[in-house]
């Protein structure tokens, strides 16, 4: 439990992470990574090159800092953190050793004179009562999901059923259990993580579910990153047949019941949780307005699949806006989008329901993410009312 007096010397260590913050967690994950090399597999080291990773432990750290007296206006993010650990299978015995590196991170870029012998102690009281905090979660949803029907602790072994390529840079893997045995159910829009070895060495990684829960199988849909090991790693040689790992599935973007009219945006490879919120959907009568971003035709996944279900259910109204002009006239049998060029304010409204009575999800790549947030906004639509998951690590051990 945390003193007044450790409270009130976190709050005042507020400006020096707001000014330093992303230069004590890069000192931080030097020292992780060199005392503890077996944790490196937890983390997506593109995000540690680009800085993301960095940048979002600071603001999870900062986030932490300011809301020290009153945790539950950090919201959303400490599920979001939850989900994502569970989908890494973070267990209660890895908290200790993020702790001793970051407090000697702290001591180290600080300083002794800063980071004082009371100043070290308070962090440490005020880490060990967030990592109780994520820990009791994460083990509560660990029993729940090996309780459920169809459930499981750990990785488990599937087979790779199909391969399916379903543009020029994603691939859909369709996944069944290896023991034969059902599967557990999941919401539209989580993600599962998957267990490879590139090059013989272990990585972790979560790939949304884009397809809905049958109690059989699973369907990931992986685009090619460039440089991305894992991706291309499946892109090039995970075949039909194979086996791969499996943790059970988690994520907190979910499709919420509801009767609003139904609006799902996608950009890239966003597209895929939102496919699986679609198909649920439409099991209702909800009026849907599906709304893709795609560079061109040539990368632009699953068109064949929701233009049938367009045709299928009236209550589908589906459109595509493409970044370059003409690019769908190099592909065979291609039809033109709705619209060319970025999708801006004006298009959005142009799409949207009415009423903005509704209820929004969308996914994408981040500044796709910032401008539709804005525009929704803008717009009119409650901000209550919209739901988005940013891609990326979202915080230290990821």
């Amino acid at each position: 439990m945390l003193t007044q007096e450790q409270r009130a010397i976190i709050t005042a260590t507020v400006p020096i992470l707001e000014q330093g913050g992303e230069a004590l967690t890069r000192h931080f994950y030097k020292n992780l990574f060199r005392d503890h090399p077996e944790v490196l597999p937890y983390f997506n080291q593109a995000h540690q090159h680009s800085g993301d990773q960095q940048r979002a432990l600071a603001n999870g750290v900062l986030m932490y800092a300011k809301h020290i007296d009153k945790l539950a206006a950090l919201g959303d993010l400490v599920a979001t953190i939850v989900n994502k650990h569970v989908a890494l299978q973070i267990r209660a015995e890895h908290y200790p050793l993020v702790g001793a590196s970051l407090l000697q991170a702290i001591r180290e870029v600080l300083g002794a004179e800063v980071a004082s012998d009371a100043v070290i102690d308070a962090w440490g009281a005020a880490y060990g009562q967030l990592a109780d905090i994520l820990a009791g979660e994460e083990g509560r949803i660990y029993k729940a999901q090996a309780a459920a029907p169809g459930g499981w602790s750990g990785a488990r072994d599937f087979t790779v059923r199909s391969k399916t390529v379903e543009s020029g840079e994603i691939t859909s893997f369709l996944l069944a259990p290896a023991d034969d045995q059902p599967v557990l159910d999941f919401a539209p829009g989580q993600y599962i993580g998957v267990l490879a070895s590139v090059d013989g060495v272990p990585m972790r990684r979560q790939y949304s579910l884009s397809a809905a829960s049958n109690g059989q199988t699973y369907r990931i849909s992986i685009k090619r990153e460039a440089g991305g090991k894992v991706s291309n790693f499946f892109h090039d040689h995970v075949q039909a047949g194979d086996t791969v790992q499996l943790t059970p599935p988690s994520g907190d973007f979910v499709l919420r019941d509801s009767e609003k009219p139904l609006v799902l945006i996608s950009g890239g490879v966003g597209i895929t949780p939102t496919l699986a919120m679609l198909t649920a959907a439409l099991r209702g009568k909800r009026p849907v307005h599906f709304i893709h971003a795609a560079r061109n035709q040539g990368v632009h996944a699953f068109r064949a699949q929701i233009d049938a279900l367009a045709a299928q259910h009236p209550q589908l109204q589906r459109y595509y806006c493409y970044a370059e002009h003409g690019s769908e006239q190099d592909v065979p049998g291609a039809v033109a989008p709705d619209a060319v060029g970025l999708l801006d304010k004006e298009q959005l409204a142009h799409w949207l329901p009415a009423s903005r009575d509704v209820d929004a999800y969308f996914l994408g790549p981040q500044p796709f993410m910032r401008a539709v947030k804005q525009y929704l906004r803008e717009l009119g639509v409650p901000e209550q009312q919209t739901h988005h998951e940013f891609f990326g690590p979202a915080a230290a051990l990821n």
